[in-house]
């Protein structure tokens, strides 16, 4: 599934948006993932952190959903909200990807009038048309 997301970013199908808080998530990783993230920046927009992402991630936390340990969890979903993402995929199913959270980020998100972000795993947003599906 993950081999087939990257696939179809690479044709264009899936537009990547990354930051430098998932390169600093990258660094300790094997080679091949490295190697991975590298290929990708060259089809990815950089969200860069900004003071408002910060106060985003500040309102998720304020809010219970994660804890200052997962504050990182916290930015990324942050970064996708305030950069205008209408989703957002992830590989994280603790702090992420999971029906509660994404209730409540989405709660966070509408009380501050962002929109809601659609998050979801790499299997859900991957186009299965070619498989006959």
């Amino acid at each position: 599934m993950t081999a087939r997301f990257f696939e179809q970013v690479r044709l264009g199908r899936i537009n990547l948006v990354t930051s430098g808080v998932v390169q600093a998530e990258i660094a300790p990783a094997p080679a091949d993932v490295k190697a991975l993230f590298a290929d990708m920046l060259g089809f990815a927009e950089i969200a860069e952190v900004s003071d408002e992402a910060i106060a985003l991630r500040r309102a998720y936390l304020d809010a219970g959903i994660v804890t200052a340990r997962s504050a990182d969890d916290a930015l990324h979903v942050a970064l996708a909200t305030v950069s205008g993402c209408a989703l957002m995929v992830s590989w994280n199913f603790k702090h992420i990807v999971h029906y509660r959270k994404i209730a409540l980020y989405n709660g966070v998100n509408g009380s501050l009038g962002y929109p809601a972000l659609g998050i979801h795993s790499p299997g859900e947003v991957i186009d299965y048309e070619d498989e006959g599906i």
